[in-house]
C-alpha cells in the first residue's frame, strides 16, 4: 500500500473532477424530471463544444472569453434545438425509446468529432486555460485555480439548483410535471416552455462540463463523450433521478475514488469501473430497502 502523502495529490484532483461530474449530473436530474428523457448526449455535446472552443482559440494559448462562449453557446442551441424538435414526439413513449433517442444524437458527434478532428494522424489536441498557472500549495501538494473553480462550480450549480427548483414559478413547474405531466398541463402550465428551459439549462452545463473535463483530464472525444456521461449517470442513478443533493455527493466520492486509486498499481487499471460499481452497490442496497419495507407493511 502506498504511503498517504502518494494519495494527497489526487485527492484534490478527484474533489475537482467530482464537481464536473456533480453539475452534470445534476444537469440529467434536472432534465429528467422535467421532461422524463434521460440526456445520454450530455458528454458528447460536451466534446465537441469544447473542441469547437480549441477550433477558436490561437494555438499554445488558453481558452478565453471566446471559446466559452462558442463552447456553452454550441451546447445551448443543440441540446435545446432537439429538446423542441424530438422533446414532444418521445414524450409520451416509454423510457427506453426516449433514452435511445437521446444516445442516437450522442453517436452522430461523436462520429462528427472523430471525422473533423481525428487522431489517427497521430494528432493531439490539448486545451488549457488561463487558471491552471494559479494555485497555491497546501501541505505540500499543488492545487490549481481550475480545480477549485470545479469544485466550487459544482457547489453553487447544485444549491442553486435546489434553489431555483423550490422557490421559483419556473422550478415549481418542474417539480410538478416530474409528479404528473397530464395534470399539469390541465392547470394551465406551458408545459412545452418549461421543457425547453430545461433543455437550454441541461445544454448550459454541458457546455461548462465540457471545458471543464477537457482542461482537467484531455481533450479526446472518447474521454469526454463517455466519461462525463456514464460517472455523472451513476450518480444520478445514485440519487434515484430525483434527488440533486444525493446526486451532488455521490459525484463527489465517484470523483474521489477513481483518483485516489490510481496510486495503488495492482488495482489502477480498474478504476474507469467506479461509477459502475458505486451505482450498482447503491441500487442493490435500495432494492434491498424497498424489499423489506414491502415485506413489512404485508406482514402488518
Amino acid at each position: 500500500m502506498p504511503p498517504w502523502s502518494s494519495f494527497e495529490p489526487f485527492l484534490v484532483s478527484g474533489l475537482a473532477l467530482g464537481g464536473v461530474y456533480a453539475l452534470s449530473g445534476v444537469g440529467l436530474v434536472v432534465l429528467y424530471r422535467a421532461t422524463g428523457v434521460l440526456y445520454l448526449a450530455f458528454g458528447a455535446v460536451g466534446a465537441m463544444g469544447a473542441f469547437l472552443a480549441y477550433d477558436v482559440t490561437p494555438a499554445n494559448t488558453p481558452v478565453g472569453w471566446l471559446g466559452w462562449v462558442v463552447c456553452v453557446a454550441f451546447c445551448a442551441v443543440v441540446t435545446a434545438g432537439y429538446g423542441v424538435i424530438f422533446g414532444p414526439p418521445v414524450a409520451g413513449r416509454g423510457t427506453l425509446v426516449q433514452a435511445v433517442s437521446t444516445l442516437g444524437l450522442a453517436l452522430v458527434l461523436f462520429g462528427v468529432i472523430d471525422l473533423v478532428w481525428s487522431t489517427s494522424g497521430g494528432q493531439s489536441f490539448t486545451l488549457t486555460l488561463p487558471s491552471d498557472n494559479y494555485g497555491f500549495t497546501a501541505g505540500g501538494v499543488q492545487v490549481n485555480s481550475t480545480q477549485i473553480t470545479a469544485l466550487v462550480v459544482g457547489v453553487l450549480i447544485t444549491a442553486g439548483t435546489g434553489a431555483f427548483l423550490r422557490y421559483t414559478r419556473l422550478g415549481t413547474a418542474m417539480r410538478a410535471m416530474a409528479n404528473d405531466r397530464e395534470i399539469t398541463a390541465t392547470l394551465g402550465v406551458p408545459v412545452r416552455r418549461v421543457e425547453a428551459a430545461a433543455w437550454l439549462g441541461c445544454g448550459i452545463l454541458a457546455g461548462v462540463a465540457g471545458i471543464l473535463l477537457a482542461d482537467m483530464a484531455a481533450l479526446d472525444d472518447t474521454t469526454l463523450t463517455f466519461t462525463v456521461v456514464i460517472s455523472s449517470l451513476a450518480a444520478a442513478l445514485i440519487g434515484r433521478l430525483r434527488s440533486i443533493t444525493v446526486t451532488f455527493a455521490a459525484a463527489l466520492v465517484i470523483g474521489l475514488i477513481h483518483d485516489l486509486i490510481t496510486p495503488i498499481t495492482q488495482i489502477s487499471d480498474y478504476r474507469d469501473m467506479t461509477p459502475f460499481v458505486l451505482a450498482a452497490i447503491a441500487l442493490l442496497v435500495v432494492s434491498r430497502g424497498q424489499v423489506m419495507t414491502r415485506s413489512r407493511e404485508e406482514g402488518s
